[in-house]
């Protein structure tokens, strides 16, 4: 039976994720959107740019009017707590 992927929002629960490596995640793609996915010390890794390109509602944030940068940190920020990681491999 195939384990279901968790969200990077359950793997921050259980604590197999801090929020340092949640902001350093973050942190990496707005640096450079096409780095490729992002490996979590747990071994755990998340295409952000996928996420974001997958998320209705990051494009409704960042349509939004007004000062860009916070926003779009913020709308990053929750298209990839609701993704779903790939696990480490083994």
């Amino acid at each position: 039976m195939a384990t279901k992927r968790l969200t990077l929002a359950d793997l921050r629960k259980a604590g197999t994720i801090t929020s340092s490596e949640i902001v350093a995640a973050v942190d990496a793609y707005v640096h450079n959107p096409a780095a490729g996915p992002y490996r979590f010390a747990s071994g755990h890794s998340l295409d952000i740019a996928a996420a974001v390109a997958m998320s209705e509602e990051f494009a409704r944030m960042v349509a939004r009017p007004g000062p860009k940068e916070k926003v779009f940190r913020t709308a990053v920020t929750t298209a990839a707590m609701s993704a779903r990681l790939s696990p480490p491999h083994l």
